[in-house]
């Protein structure tokens, strides 16, 4: 059992205290480690800590995922299917995997956190999300201790979220996920901003992982050296109606091709339209490069995180009745740990 102190494992770098810690580095472990943990209270799992928001406090069990390990289960000389464990560094293996000619993921290059993490938010950059290459999901029930391989209908993939997140998805615990790629796999240009930045470039895999490389380095500040967790709020999707009638109220708001038939409204717009980019409050800042991003300059708790996002929130809802969601979880609880 590792120490229960968890402020190096979260970007945000909060102060975070767990009853207690386990790192798991193998499935094999996980079953006991799921039954000692019962006696202590509620458990927590946690992958690279990209995605969270970290109260001190954090009752019970936190077992931190380092299953390890990339395996070729198939491969008929176009497509692959590649087992990963969820420990893997998610932007680590797109990288191995473009290096090796398996192409899909480029798209999705630089997005932290861990394999396992990525079905749980289904990742998506750039005209691309996940769940488009996923096969199979294995999972423990942290209830039964039954694994399960789930295939991708069962997960439940939708914009940013997955079975995973809610009740139904909520007991299993990720230990490794299978992915297809396809060595003659076709670019994805479709996001207006990578197709404008390589309008003059060919159009081959090597271009556009250096493109989307370029690109969120431009706007995205690097976790190791500014806390940050990406996005901070998801973009609002719409139904066609709602869009229009958005349209009709909000004059100059872009509307994006969203799932089922809808549209995204980029919450980024929302945000920049009212003052928000470069606002600091207490240690918090609105991103100078992207709206969507909260950076920490001295907040060392939730507490500022989540406060300077209500009332990004509050402000968002009344002027143009849309209630944007927070891409992050919320972990554990507020109060103070004991000096």
């Amino acid at each position: 059992m590792d120490s229960g102190n968890l402020s190096g494992r979260n970007t945000l770098g909060l102060k975070a205290q767990a009853d207690r810690v386990v790192l798991i580095t193998d499935g094999v472990q996980l079953e006991p480690a799921l039954t000692e943990a019962r006696p202590f209270g509620p458990i927590t799992v946690l992958g690279g800590g990209s995605n969270v928001v970290m109260h001190p406090v954090q009752p019970g069990t936190v077992l931190l995922m380092n299953i390890l390990g990339r395996e070729l289960r198939a491969d008929d000389g176009h497509r692959v299917i590649l087992r990963v464990g969820a420990g893997e560094n998610w932007h680590e293996l797109v990288l191995w995997c473009h290096h090796h000619g398996l192409h899909g993921l480029a798209n999705l290059a630089l997005i932290p956190g861990s394999v396992g993490a990525a079905p749980i938010q289904n990742i998506g950059a750039y005209g691309v999300e996940v769940s488009q290459f996923i096969r199979a999901v294995h999972v423990m029930d942290r209830e039964t201790l039954a694994t399960q391989v789930l295939a991708p209908e069962s997960c439940q993939f939708r914009y940013r979220d997955s079975c995973f997140k809610h009740e139904e998805g909520a007991q299993w615990i990720i230990t490794a996920v299978d992915f297809q790629l396809d060595r003659n796999a076709p670019v994805c240009l479709e996001y207006p901003a990578l197709k404008e930045r390589l309008s003059a470039a060919d159009p081959t895999h090597d271009a556009v992982l250096a493109g989307v490389m370029s690109l969120r380095q431009e706007k995205l500040p690097d976790p190791v050296v500014t806390p940050n967790v990406g996005s901070f709020f998801k973009n609002p999707v719409l139904s066609q109606e709602e869009g229009d009638a958005l349209r009709n109220n909000a004059s100059g708001v872009p509307l994006f091709a969203g799932p089922e038939g809808g549209v995204k409204v980029p919450a980024a717009w929302l945000i920049d339209q009212l003052g928000w980019r470069g606002v600091e409050k207490q240690g918090v800042k609105v991103s100078d490069a992207h709206a969507l991003v909260l950076v920490g300059c001295g907040a060392q708790t939730a507490e500022p995180w989540l406060t300077l996002a209500a009332d990004i929130v509050a402000s968002v809802e009344s002027a143009f009745g849309l209630t944007l969601e927070l891409e992050p979880r919320v972990l554990g609880h507020p109060q103070q740990i004991a000096s």
